[in-house]
Order: structure tokens, then sequence, then C-alpha cells
């Protein structure tokens, strides 16, 4: 068989094993689902309370200060932006891979070659200069560029640094969700703080009420108008109230140290006007439609980012059957003595090559990176689907609480006006042996009950407006 019959056979045979070497297995793909329902309600109103800057939200100085500190110096939120900084590099190390590489470079060993071999015969013959022969052991010297650049025919490079690209920009929406959520926990601890500081003071008002009270029925019990068993059982109260004024306090000083946590600082008193809470209203909520949801929540944004790096790591898998082709070219000088490397053109070495390499056998480590690759991808769909569904819920949740809480702060507010005026009420009617002392008593435990109640319920109104803002996606702008 002639050389160009052979070297045609072995053409064919190697794009026949190139070919078959392509064929990729058929995985089942999940397609993303991205409708949302039109409204939370019958509203098409698409005034947004989201897109207020929390700043604005936010209108107390000692609140504004702390979120901004904390945006400094929260330690959470520095580690992510560290991982901003790491996906950042992964796209540096990703472009890189698709230029051209290039080395400079040298080098000098020594090379003794067996004289019975066809080059060390060859080396006996010739002739470095007249009547004298290359010597048996010949030094070498090099110095040269060396460059090797895989051509990205498949685009499977260019796709994994567009795969960094969206990964760098999930991690900044990381970042933004983090901000949206740390902006909204200090609000919520504050709130609390502020309602805590009330309660402890009614606590402390109580104490005194029913101190006087005590006085009085101890006075009772001299003019023989009641028992012993009175004067106990309102001492009783009275050390049952300060017990739970202990319980407050411990509960203000985790709550501050919670805030310091948040804040990135060791335990201090939190600066605020507890004063002022009596007189907080919940800032007006303006849900918008959910579509908005897309746009406002980072958490969303940042899986549908995810979504997309998984789509592109699946086309990267997939390249990863086809063949690829490497080209790799040098250029330099070489020679046995240092002395002549100067010897341009005799000392000059160059080179051109180029390969086309594919997988043909075993190919079980391509096919599993690929089924990973698929498979990672649905569960980036069905990751992003549960994010806009926890997300729409969220929102249908604050914006019920909002309405609910409204309605009940108006029954608790009721309530505490009827069981005040039942206090003095009773306390006469005691004093003019009208009333049993269980009476007074009795009424005096539901006000106190009923007064702190509508603190926490007044907190949980605060709280609600905060988290439907962050539930829409507010916070982080």
């Amino acid at each position: 068989m002639s050389n160009k019959r052979i070297v045609s056979s072995l053409g064919i045979t190697l794009i026949t094993l190139i070919t078959a070497g392509c064929s990729v297995p058929l995985l089942v793909q999940k397609k993303v689902n991205k409708t949302v329902p039109a409204s939370y309600n019958t509203s098409q109103d698409t005034v947004n309370t989201a897109k207020t800057a929390w700043r604005s939200y936010f209108t107390d100085p000692y609140l504004t200060a702390l979120i901004d500190t904390a945006l400094y110096n929260n330690q959470e939120l520095n580690i992510t932006l560290q991982e901003i900084q790491i996906a950042n590099n992964e796209i540096q190390a990703r472009r890189g891979e698709y230029l051209p590489f290039v080395r400079v470079g040298g080098g000098a060993g020594v090379d003794k070659v067996s004289r019975y071999t066809s080059q060390g015969a060859s080396d006996e013959i010739s002739e470095i200069k007249p009547g004298k022969a290359t010597p048996s052991v010949l030094p070498n010297t090099y110095f040269g560029a060396f460059a090797t650049w895989e051509v990205d025919i498949w685009h499977k490079l260019r796709n994994a640094k567009k795969a960094a690209v969206a990964s760098y920009f999930s991690s900044i929406e990381g970042k933004n969700f983090t901000v949206t959520n740390l902006v909204a926990e200090i609000a919520n601890s504050y709130y609390e703080l502020l309602a805590l500081d009330n309660q402890l003071g009614i606590i402390r008002q109580n104490i005194d009420i029913l101190s006087n009270a005590l006085k009085i029925i101890k006075q009772e019990k001299e003019a023989a108008k009641v028992t012993e068993l009175a004067v106990r059982r309102f001492e009783a109260e009275v050390y049952k109230t300060q017990s739970l004024q202990y319980e407050i306090q411990q509960r203000i000083i985790e709550t501050e140290n919670h805030i310091n946590f948040l804040v990135g600082r060791f335990p201090q008193r939190v600066q605020r006007n507890s004063q002022t809470f009596g007189d907080l209203t919940p800032a007006k909520v303006y849900a918008g439609v959910p579509s908005q949801l897309l746009e406002n929540r980072p958490d969303v944004r940042q899986a549908e980012l995810k979504l997309e790096a998984a789509n592109l790591s699946v086309s990267v898998a997939k390249a990863n059957f086809y063949p690829s082709l490497g080209l790799s070219a040098s250029l330099g000088v070489m020679s046995f003595s240092p002395l002549y490397l100067g010897n341009v053109p005799e000392s000059l070495i160059a080179s051109l090559v180029g390969d086309m390499i594919g997988p043909v056998i075993n190919k079980n480590a391509i096919i599993a990176t690929y089924k990973s690759a698929n498979a990672k991808q649905i569960q980036a769909v069905y990751d992003y689907e549960r994010t806009v569904l926890n997300a729409y819920i969220e929102v249908a949740n604050q914006l019920a609480n909002i309405d609910n809480l409204e309605k009940k702060y108006t029954m608790k507010n009721n309530q505490v006006d009827a069981l005040t005026q039942s206090t003095t009420i009773s306390l006469k009617l005691f004093t003019s042996a009208r009333a049993d002392y269980m009476e007074v008593l009795l009424t005096q435990r539901d006000v106190l009950e009923s007064r702190m109640e509508l603190i926490e319920t007044r907190m949980k109104q605060m709280n609600a407006a905060v988290n439907a803002y962050r539930a829409l996606g507010g916070g982080w702008r």
C-alpha cells in the first residue's frame, strides 16, 4: 500500500473516531416559569414602597444612625463583600483561559548521545569546524518565547467566562439581599427596644399604684374592714409585678446587645428616644403589583442570575464532547555554546504546531460532568420558582398582617380605656366598702396586661411595616 493511501486511511479513521466521540447524551431539561399573579388583591396600582430608599422610609435619627454604622461594620456584610471580590477574580481567571498563554524563558544542560545510534553516528562524521567532529558530550543553551492557545471554536471558554460574570452579578445581588435583611433586622430590634422601655415604664407605674393600694389595704385592715388575707394578696401582686420588671430589664439588655452585634461593636447603651414610641404610626405601605418583585427583590434577581450561570455551565459541559483545537508556537535561539546564541539566523529555532483532540473511549467523566451540570440547572430552575413563590407569599402575609394589626390595635386601645376607668371606679368602691378587694386586685392586673399588650401590638405594627418593606424588596437602595 502506498504512503498516500496509508495517510488517507489514517485520516478517515481519525475523523470517524472524532465524529463518534462528538455524540452527546440526550438529557431532560426544564424550562423556568416566570409567571406571577396579576395583583395581591384587586388593586392594580403600581406605586411601590420598595423603591423608597431606607433613609427616607425610616425617619428616626437614632435608627438611621444605627443602620448607617452597620453598613460599614457588620461582619456578615463584609464577608459578603469579599465573596464579590472572589467572584470578580474568577472572571479574570476565565477571561485569561481563552487568550494565548505566552511564556519567556531559557535553560542550559548537557547531552551524551550513544555513538551507536543514528544521531550519534551522524555526529561522529559531522564537523563543526573543518577537521573537528561534534563533541560526544554536547552542552545545550537556549532562550526564547513559547506560546500555547486553545482555539475556542465551541465557545466553551467564552461561556465559562459568561457564567463567571453571571455568578459575579449574583454575588452582588446576594450582598443587596444581606443589606435588606440587615436593615430590617436592626429596625425590628430597635422598635422592640422602644416597646420594652415603655413596658418597663408601665410596670413601674403599676408598682407605684399597687404599693399605694397596699397602703390603703393595710389601713383598712387596721380598721378591721379587711383581713390579713387581703394584705398578703396585694403584697404578692406587688412582688409579682416587681419580678416582671427584672424580666423586662433582661430583655432590654439582650435586645441592646443584639443591635450592638448587628452594628459590629461591643455591648454599650443604644441611643434612643423611647418617649416617642406612643406617637409612632406605621408607615403607609404601597405594594404595587407582584411582577415588580422580579425587579425589586435582590434574592429573586440572585436566583435568576444563578439560573443563567447554570444554563451556561450546561453549554460548557456539553462542549467537552467536541474536539478541541490547540495551537503551540515557539521562537528563540539555541546553541551548544552560549557564544553562538547571537549568531542569527544559524542559532534561530522556531515551531508552529496545531492539534485537534477529541474524546473517543472512556467518556464517563465527561458524561458525569454533563449530567451534573444539567441536574444543577434543574435545581436552579426550582430554586428560582421557589424564591418567587416565597416572595409573593411573604408580601401577601405582611399586607394581611398590617390590616389585622390595625384593627386589633383599635380594639386593644378601647379595652385599655375601659379598664383604666374601671380601676378608678373599683378603688373608690372599695374605699366605700361597696366592692371586694379582689375586684380591685383583678382590675389592676387586667389593666397592666392590657397596657402591655397594647404596646406589644404597636410594636408588631411597626415590625409588620418593616417586614412588608423588606418583603417588597426595599432597604438595599
